[in-house]
């Protein structure tokens, strides 16, 4: 298994939709960040389904070293 590019060293703010699934890049492959477009494959990192339970902003973690996947727990701050 590979492990995780860093994408950026800060979180992605992003109005998610109440109802609506989002597939959250785990690898830091994808050339639409926070999102996933396919590139992790053959890595053995797969992305993370995240559904909206209201709508409002949420900050996606960037990095890719978050405790909390796939939002920012302030990991990057120690890269």
């Amino acid at each position: 298994m590979s492990e995780p590019v860093v994408a950026q060293k800060a979180p992605y703010g992003i109005t998610v939709e109440a109802g609506k699934k989002y597939f959250w890049c785990a690898c830091g492959r994808s050339k639409k960040q926070p999102f996933c477009d396919g590139s992790h494959s053959g890595t053995g990192i797969s992305p993370m389904a995240y559904e909206a339970k209201e709508s409002k902003q949420v900050w996606f973690c960037g990095c890719k070293s978050t405790k909390s996947s796939p939002l920012c727990d302030g990991a990057h701050k120690s890269l």
